[in-house]
C-alpha cells in the first residue's frame, strides 16, 4: 500500500460526470492501513446542477468546493452522518464527486472497530455516512489534499480498471435534478448501497 501513487490532479480537472465513473474501482486509502475500493459514486456539477450544494454559489460551507481540483470535500449531512467528496473541474466551479460507498480491502479489523453494530462486511460502508465513518474520516479532513496524501488521505489505482460498462441512473436521496443519471456503480456488487440508507449530496 505504501507504494501506491495518489492519482494525478489532472485525473480530477475534467467535469464531474467524467471523473465519477472512471474513481470507480479505485481505492481510498488511509494512512493507518484502512483501504476501501469505490464501488459507487454520484456527480454534483455546481450552478448547472441544483441538486448540488454548491448550485448558489460559495458559502463558508462549502468553500473546498470552489478550491483546487483533488482536495476532499467534508460536509454534515441532516445532522447524522459525513459525506465524502473528491472536488473536480477548475478553481471556482463548485464540482465533485460523492463517494456513496466502498468495498472494504485493507485494514478491515480497524474498519469494523470503527463500525462496531455491523454485522456484515457488506454493510461497513456502503452509503456516504457509513463509508466516512468506516475510513475516519470527519470535518477535520475537510480540504485535505488527495493528491498529495495530506492528512494521511488518499485516492489511489491498484491496477483494477473502472468497468467498462458500469451501471448509471438518478442519484439518491435529492429533491432536484433527480432525472439528472448521474450515479454510477460497479453492476452487481454487494457493497454497493442502492436506494437505503444514507441521503447523500455533494
Amino acid at each position: 500500500m505504501s507504494d501506491w501513487s495518489p492519482l494525478p490532479r489532472a485525473f480530477y480537472q475534467r467535469h464531474p460526470t467524467l471523473v465519477a465513473p472512471a474513481l470507480l474501482n479505485k481505492l481510498l486509502v488511509r494512512d493507518d492501513g484502512r483501504a476501501g475500493r469505490i464501488v459507487e459514486v454520484e456527480a454534483y456539477a455546481g450552478s448547472e446542477d441544483p441538486a448540488a450544494h454548491s448550485y448558489r454559489g460559495m458559502t463558508a460551507r462549502t468553500a473546498t468546493m470552489f478550491g483546487e481540483a483533488g482536495h476532499l470535500y467534508v460536509y454534515f449531512s441532516y445532522g447524522m452522518h459525513w459525506g465524502s467528496n473528491a472536488v473536480c473541474g477548475d478553481v471556482g466551479q463548485g464540482w465533485g464527486v460523492l463517494l456513496r460507498a466502498l468495498e472494504p480491502v485493507h485494514g478491515l479489523d480497524l474498519i469494523r472497530d470503527a463500525r462496531p453494530a455491523i454485522r456484515r462486511d457488506r454493510d461497513l460502508a456502503s452509503g456516504p455516512g457509513r463509508l466516512s465513518q468506516a475510513m475516519g474520516i470527519t470535518k477535520a479532513l475537510d480540504g485535505a489534499d488527495l493528491v498529495r496524501n495530506d492528512r494521511g488521505v488518499r485516492i489511489v489505482c491498484d491496477g483494477v480498471a473502472p468497468p467498462s460498462d458500469p451501471a448509471v441512473g438518478p442519484r439518491i436521496g435529492i429533491s432536484k435534478a433527480v432525472a439528472f443519471p448521474w450515479r454510477w456503480h460497479v453492476p452487481g456488487h454487494a457493497h454497493v448501497s442502492g436506494r437505503v440508507g444514507g441521503r447523500g449530496r455533494a
